[in-house]
């Protein structure tokens, strides 16, 4: 049975604590926004580490100690599940915070995604975009290759399409200039040559998800695009169904958060923070929603 460190192991007690979430920045919210959908019976706690973002840049070891950090802080707000929306975060940091809180579910964006990229690809080849720091730790190679070990893979780093997304550049001329300069060596130079290319591509990054319509157009027509936010949430849902922490609908007299409500932590700029968060979630959010913490 999950528990959380200093909270009741009452199932009822537990069952009435938020789901925390966090991310780099407000990325993860294509993750949150998916759980809103799959999980509308939960609230939701949310922390963007706007003061230190980005995380693709960052080496493994200082990724691990800031996830450790924020896992701390979630953890002391009370959550019954967490779920790192970060691509780099779960490459980095996964097996050590689930070391450091043993009896906390938690569920990371690396292997929903990888799971949906092998039911999705019919020749075996895939290719996985996504941070440098996130391609560097070969994450998502090592998890699709558990399970196609025949599988064929490309990997690249793209890291501007992280400040495309949070600049709100996701369509026209400079959207897909830029996913065709990343994109054209796996797949249109390829082609030209008469070699065959991947027919899956993974969106290994949470920002990535709002340059689909980009991204899809350079990639071609035959190539099935995958992130990890809906396969994500489906995760959730079944830990917390399998747990018997999910909520029924309704509201009991010790919930903290409404059903479908979302609290968001930031650590710098709470209007920057709130306008992109927006954006990413499709939402107003409310001033009042946001706090600023330092870690």
């Amino acid at each position: 049975m999950i528990t959380t460190h200093g909270i009741s192991s009452d199932l009822a007690q537990l069952r009435e604590l938020p789901i925390g979430l966090f991310d780099s920045g407000v990325g993860g919210m294509t993750v949150l926004n998916a759980m809103r959908r799959l999980l509308p019976n939960e609230s939701f706690l949310y922390l963007g580490d706007t003061a230190r973002m980005p995380y693709g840049t960052k080496s493994v070891e200082t990724v691990r100690r800031y996830s450790l950090q924020i896992a701390e802080l979630l953890v002391s707000r009370g959550i019954k599940l967490l779920v790192v929306a970060c691509n780099t975060a779960t490459a980095a940091a996964l097996p050590a915070l689930r070391e450091a809180f043993p009896g906390l579910g938690i569920i990371g964006a690396v292997e929903p995604g990888a799971r949906a990229a092998c039911r999705a690809t019919k020749s075996g080849r895939i290719a996985v975009i996504a941070t440098s720091s996130t391609i560097r730790g070969r994450a998502y190679e090592n998890a699709i290759l558990s399970i196609l070990p025949n599988a064929e893979l490309s990997t690249l780093a793209c890291p501007l399409f992280v400040s495309m997304a949070e600049d709100g550049l996701l369509e026209g001329p400079l959207a897909e200039g830029l996913a065709a300069r990343y994109l054209d060596q796996i797949f249109r130079i390829p082609r030209e040559q008469g070699l065959d290319t991947p027919d899956t591509l993974v969106l290994a990054c949470t920002h990535f998800p709002l340059l689909r319509g980009a991204i899809s157009r350079v990639a071609g027509s035959g190539v099935t695009l995958v992130d990890s936010a809906n396969n994500t949430a489906r995760e959730a849902k079944a830990l917390l169904e399998s747990s018997h922490l999910a909520r029924s609908a309704g509201r009991s007299a010790g919930m903290q958060l409404c059903p479908g409500s979302v609290r968001f932590l930031t650590t710098d700029d709470v209007p920057r923070f709130t306008r992109l968060g927006e954006l990413f979630l499709g939402i107003p959010i409310a001033p009042c929603a946001v706090e600023l913490v330092e870690l």
